[in-house]
């Protein structure tokens, strides 16, 4: 949404997904620029069509079919994206939130993972991308089994970093399969995926993930993630770092 990193070409554009633990049921949007909140969108296409994922043209024809507003790329725009679009371009490098590039070079992923009161599970995730991306990349938010997973009975996944690793591992649905196949609980799935497979690849960032016991999980070989959490036990934890 608003605030959103700038492509090489000072274009915004957005990749979100969601997913429904309960029947597997998964919308997903990629490359749209002008749907204000991409995430309505994807819902919508899980919701509303006979398809999980509308890229670019297509997804915003539909938007505007289901009600959607057009709104202009100015909306999204702010100086500061823009200043560090021109920093990174210069540089011919690309920066995400995780990463170690310092804060004023980096841009925001935000998912969600949740389980209710009857045992649904349900995940999401919305990004811009990574600043100074190429023209019509699309990265792991936009993709089940990569970057949103939930089961009922297994669990709920959301992942952010550099989605090129996160695509070629599957990050999510791998540790939905290791948490299915091999009975393992969600702080071991997921941190043999992030601080292992995915960490010997070169690959950086981390995920959220619930399991069907409502256990939380947070993992990262990052410096630090921002988020939050509340327990079945009504317990919320707020934090920024990795070793907070």
């Amino acid at each position: 949404g608003k605030g959103s990193v700038l492509t090489h070409n000072e274009m915004v554009e957005m990749d979100a997904s969601v997913m429904d633990g309960r029947n597997l049921a998964a919308g997903a949007v990629a490359g749209v620029r002008h749907i204000k909140n991409p995430i309505e969108l994807a819902r919508d296409v899980m919701l509303r069509s006979n398809h999980v994922l509308l890229v670019g043209e297509g997804a915003e024809k539909f938007a505007f079919e289901q009600g959607h507003q057009y709104t202009e790329q100015d909306y999204f725009f702010t100086d500061r994206r823009y200043e560090q679009l021109l920093s990174m371009r210069e540089k011919g490098l690309f920066a995400l939130s995780e990463s170690r590039y310092p804060d004023d070079r980096k841009h925001g992923t935000v998912g969600a993972v949740a389980l209710d009161q009857q045992g649904n599970l349900a995940a999401a995730t919305s990004t811009g991308g990574v600043t100074n991306k190429q023209y019509g990349r699309v990265g792991d938010s936009a993709l089940i089994g990569c970057g949103t997973v939930a089961e009922n009975g297994v669990v709920a996944v959301s992942t952010t970093g550099v989605g090129e690793f996160f695509i070629r591992k599957r990050v999510a649905e791998d540790v939905a399969a290791r948490m299915r196949y091999l009975q393992e609980d969600v702080h071991t799935a997921c941190e043999a995926i992030i601080q292992g497979d995915l960490k010997t690849m070169g690959g950086e960032g981390g995920l959220i993930a619930i399991d069907a016991n409502g256990e939380l999980h947070f993992a990262m070989n990052s410096t630090g993630m921002y988020r939050a959490g509340i327990n079945t036990r009504g317990e919320l934890s707020v934090k920024i770092y990795a070793n907070d």
